[in-house]
């Protein structure tokens, strides 16, 4: 497969998530992508020379599967079971419209799909969210992509649009107990969403073929490396 460098189309599903956004803005600040298209339920407020807004119906993956075509494939798809409201939409959300747009881009030959999954992603879990996203884990991995990405995020920090007092609580504890350790709990240690995104928009012109799995404690070194792209480019 001809992997491209540069003049890149980038596609994401996501882009008005917390990662999502981050993602949609350093992909039009980087020097590698030409056009950076995303697919939302609704218009983005936002314009830029390299943005193409395709507003679709997941639901009806097949109205807007001859429109994921390009190189690289950012999924941020995700929500939480307050949001959702049951089991039944929180798995429509997080497995079958992020595995559907897996599906789509194989298919339309996109070389490297770059997933948001969890810290904790086990599809033997007893935990419902943690299972969901093992499960996407394994079920993106038997579609062959040249360049497979996963990154597992501990609790994100970042502003929200919508009020996740659990998840900040959370990010509180995680911080205090990650320093009351002496930093053993690293892993599980909260995140900042920019840093997520960072680290998805870098790993992705690294063009590496196979599958690659990127723990919490990983992304800061990999955001740290598009820093200095960006640095180099302005």
């Amino acid at each position: 497969m001809d992997i491209a460098k540069d003049n890149k189309t980038a596609l994401v599903f996501g882009a008005t998530g917390l990662i999502g956004g981050h993602v949609v803005n350093f992909l039009l600040l980087h020097p590698a992508y030409s056009k950076v298209l995303v697919f939302v339920r609704r218009p983005m407020e936002m314009e830029h020379p390299k943005l193409i807004q395709h507003v679709v119906n997941f639901d009806k993956p097949e109205t807007f599967h001859h429109l994921v075509k390009g190189d690289d494939l950012f999924c941020c798809l995700g929500t939480t079971m307050a949001k959702a409201g049951s089991k039944e939409a929180f798995y429509k959300v997080d497995f079958t419209y992020a595995f559907e747009a897996a599906q789509l881009g194989k298919r339309n030959g996109v070389g490297q799909y770059l997933l948001v999954s969890s810290v904790g992603a086990d599809p033997n879990s007893r935990f419902f969210y943690s299972k969901v996203k093992g499960e996407l884990e394994v079920m993106v991995k038997t579609l062959g992509f040249w360049g497979l990405h996963i990154f597992q995020p501990s609790v994100l920090l970042g502003e929200r649009n919508e009020n996740r007092f659990g998840e900040q609580l959370a990010g509180k504890i995680g911080s205090f107990f990650d320093r009351m350790t002496g930093g053993l709990l690293t892993k599980y240690r909260p995140i900042e969403a920019d840093v997520v995104a960072k680290a998805m928009v870098s790993a992705a012109q690294g063009l590496k073929p196979g599958v690659h799995v990127y723990p919490s404690h990983w992304l800061q070194k990999l955001a740290n490396e598009i820093d200095q792209t960006m640095l180099l480019s302005e």
